[in-house]
């Protein structure tokens, strides 16, 4: 005879029951229109704060050079004139140039050279004799102990018809102050962009509040910390700005890395020379990446750091509706 409690033909031990643990979801969905539409446009705020930091580093490597070779170098102009025997001016002009302590070296630009300097505006097959095309004298001097450049320029005036020494004083405080305002340029439009970013976020954050809203309250009114349900909306976005971020930091080095490959199969050209005087090599060089980095890092934290900061103050003010029902914010 068998316990009516046990089953029949079984050990008469109760099995114990297994249970099945759900897998519970997300606070916030992984993945939405809205959460792409922010990776979209942090995309494109890191693509524009990486142009802008890599058009600074090029414009101040560019007026870094520009500065240093005019530090180093003065120019004898000399005009031409009817009767002037322009090689034996030039040659006068540099031997006069050499004579005075603190010039290293001085070189004529002959024929040659001058032509190819003027061939992006006048083209190619130049006759310089046919044409009042001043000619050049490039003075090496020494940046420790430069020469007397009034006493050289008063024995130049002495000595030759129509010749000007350019010391390159005034361009090299143009170049300083350019550099300088194009810094700060750079500066502030990188301002501007974390600034469009920071608020985008806070948009966004409150639309994924808003749309989890009653998740939000029930949570917290069982006893869930404003710093736990802030973490869960804090990585999602985190995610979403580090993808976002990366995918426009790496269009701005490709693009950065396509200028530098063009600029050098076109090296030794009239239009890469004239170029190349202008903006560099288009090289923003290792520094340039490390700073597209940065702002890929930077974005990404700003985003986290902002999402915390405004579900805190969400969850603050929904503590502030419970114990102040007639409180209107």
């Amino acid at each position: 005879m068998t316990d009516g409690g046990a089953p029949s033909g079984g050990t008469g031990a109760r099995q114990p029951r297994q249970i099945v643990l759900r897998p519970t979801a997300p606070i916030v969905p992984a993945a939405n229109i809205a959460g792409r539409s922010l990776m979209f446009v942090i995309s494109i705020m890191s693509f524009l704060a990486s142009l802008t930091l890599g058009a600074v580093i090029l414009v101040q490597d560019t007026a870094n050079t520009w500065q240093s070779d005019i530090s180093r170098e003065v120019t004898i102009q000399i005009k031409p004139q009817d009767g002037l025997d322009m090689q034996q001016a030039l040659e006068t002009a540099r031997r006069i140039a050499i004579g005075f302590e603190g010039a290293t070296d001085a070189t004529i630009v002959n024929d040659e050279e001058t032509s190819r300097l003027l061939e992006p505006w006048l083209g190619e097959g130049l006759d310089l004799d046919e044409l009042p095309v001043p000619r050049l004298v490039i003075v090496t001097i020494d940046e420790g102990a430069p020469p007397d450049f009034q006493a050289m320029r008063t024995a130049l005036t002495q000595a030759l018809p129509n010749v000007y020494l350019d010391d390159h004083r005034t361009w090299v405080n143009r170049l300083v102050a350019m550099a300088n305002t194009t810094t700060l340029i750079g500066i502030c439009i990188l301002m501007l962009v974390f600034a469009a970013t920071v608020l985008t976020v806070i948009f966004a954050t409150r639309g994924a509040l808003s749309g989890n809203h009653h998740i939000v309250e029930v949570l917290h009114f069982v006893g869930a910390e404003a710093g736990f349900v802030a973490s869960h909306f804090q990585r999602h976005f985190f995610i979403i700005a580090l993808k976002g971020a990366t995918a426009g930091g790496i269009a701005a080095a490709i693009i950065f890395a396509s200028a530098g490959v063009w600029a050098n199969n076109n090296f030794a050209t009239p239009q890469s020379d004239q170029t190349n005087a202008l903006f560099g090599g288009f090289s923003v060089g290792p520094g340039g990446y490390v700073g597209i980095v940065a702002i890929v890092i930077i974005i990404a934290f700003l985003t986290a750091l902002t999402t915390r900061i405004t579900v805190m103050k969400t969850i603050r003010e929904i503590d502030l509706i419970r114990s102040n029902p007639g409180h209107v914010l």
